[in-house]
């Protein structure tokens, strides 16, 4: 996790999207020398997150909320409630795609709209999805649900040298007994393990917002804390 000097820039504080009670600042890297997949990987494991082009960090003074959060997959015990999820969804394929379709807008403009009106996301348009998941320099991998032959969902998810890094998930809201955001990070840890990587990425745990902490219950994961990895726990509900 050494890394030489980084050249970054520092955004204006602004109220937290994730606690209402906090105000959030990032620190945003300038270095486009660590725009390839051997520099972001590095770059994720010191805690850094891809956003469209940008990488960046939190660096909020008054408060250390969020900690980047991985998986081991060849470690993962999935839970009775995750089975249970997996079960429910017997019926859902799926596929990989390396192209960036007029579907997923589509699927994305509906989710946002119908799901998240009360978001930073909202009101969807097309430049804002392509700023936010595509990458000139790290073009993701979609990976496509299907119920029959409709499209239900698409887990954007970035492919490193020894990781995956779940991006962002979207699905059709009729779908949302179906727990389809679980199902796709339980297949993303699939794919890891199908593509011979060991981590799984799932972007930021904070504990405090009901939104973000659903990541941890996927155990055991690690969680970035003061620039050590720590391990948390096993498999319990």
């Amino acid at each position: 996790m050494n890394l030489t000097p980084l050249r970054v820039g520092i955004t204006p504080t602004h109220r937290c999207s994730y606690l209402p009670d906090q105000y959030e600042q990032l620190i945003v890297l300038v270095d486009e020398n660590y725009c390839t997949v051997s520099g972001y990987e590095s770059l994720l494991q010191a805690g850094f997150r891809r956003s469209g082009n940008d990488i960046y960090r939190p660096h909020c003074t008054q408060c250390s909320a969020c900690h980047s959060l991985r998986i081991d997959a060849a470690e993962f015990e999935p839970s009775r409630s995750h089975r249970r999820v997996l079960n429910k969804n017997q019926d859902i394929s799926w596929q990989l795609s390396d192209t960036d379709k007029p579907a997923y807008y589509a699927l994305y403009e509906r989710y946002i709209t119908q799901r998240h009106a009360d978001g930073s996301m909202y009101p969807p348009s097309h430049s804002q999805y392509a700023q936010f998941l595509l990458s000139q320099w790290l073009p993701p991998l979609f990976i496509e649900f299907y119920h029959a032959d409709k499209l239900v969902g698409v887990a954007v998810t970035d492919v490193l040298a020894e990781s995956l890094s779940a991006m962002y998930t979207f699905y059709d809201p009729e779908y949302e007994s179906r727990s389809l955001g679980t199902y796709a990070i339980l297949t993303q840890l699939q794919l890891t393990l199908r593509m011979g990587r060991t981590y799984l990425y799932l972007g930021y745990q904070v504990d405090n917002c009901r939104k973000m902490n659903y990541k941890a219950s996927y155990l055991p994961h690690e969680r970035l804390e003061n620039k050590v990895w720590k391990k948390y726990g096993i498999t319990t509900v």
